[in-house]
């Protein structure tokens, strides 16, 4: 692997040990709220934040620009385990789309994505950045210990 790409995979390999840390710091008695129909604040944006790489690994390997929030309802992950598992799917997905390079050079060709032409170093620099916003979200949440 190239630098620029095991940079970029360092960083994503970075962010999914942070979700996975976070969910671990999750009150589980505070993690769903059946009543509600809602994850806790700081669960919402790790989910969120998994949510934005799938996204874009779908976009690279198959040009499936479809938000995976049809597929990850609250109600459906309503523990951490079950967090832990789409993290799991969510790793595998951006295993796939990294295997589409073979090195740096591939990070500057040009794809169609929803907003129009985008060469895919940029889109995945935007993905880790959006995604690290949510992600930085949840430890605000955490810190504050707020209830659902």
């Amino acid at each position: 692997m190239n630098d620029l790409l095991a940079w970029f995979d360092c960083e994503f390999d970075r962010l999914d040990s942070n979700w996975r840390k976070l969910i671990s710091d999750l009150d589980s008695a505070t993690f769903y709220s059946a009543e509600k129909q809602q994850l806790s604040p700081a669960a919402e944006q790790i989910l969120r934040s998994a949510r934005i790489v799938e996204q874009a690994c779908g976009g690279i390997t198959a040009n499936l620009w479809d938000d995976p929030f049809e597929w990850t309802l609250p109600e459906t992950i309503t523990n951490k385990d079950k967090l832990i598992g789409y993290l799991d799917e969510v790793r595998d997905a951006r295993a796939r789309a990294f295997r589409f390079f073979k090195d740096d050079a591939e990070l500057w060709k040009t794809i169609m994505s929803p907003g129009g032409p985008t060469q895919l170093a940029s889109l995945l620099l935007d993905t880790l950045v959006r995604a690290g916003y949510c992600q930085l979200r949840a430890k605000e949440y955490l810190q504050r210990k707020p209830s659902l």
